[in-house]
């Protein structure tokens, strides 16, 4: 899990998840239940959301190194 989550979003899911629980049992299940899961699942699509763009912003990188790695062959053969 350390490989695709970094420290700082899995303390935010832990977090957010001990609050959750903690909503859970001092409102009981009523309708704030609702909300409460609400904003557990934003916070963790918020995450996920996150390491997708990070793992697209790594592609993106090494393609430019590529790029950058063949123009420098060509510049270096004229």
């Amino acid at each position: 899990m350390k490989k695709y989550f970094e420290f700082w979003n899995i303390s935010v899911i832990a977090i957010t998840f001990i609050l959750f629980v903690l909503a859970l049992f001092s409102t009981g299940f009523s309708k704030n239940l609702f909300l409460e899961a609400g904003v557990f699942l934003v916070s963790i699509k918020i995450i996920m959301m996150n390491h997708r763009n990070s793992l697209s912003n790594q592609e993106i990188l090494k393609k430019l190194d590529e790029i950058i790695e063949k123009f420098e062959k060509t510049k270096n053969g004229i």
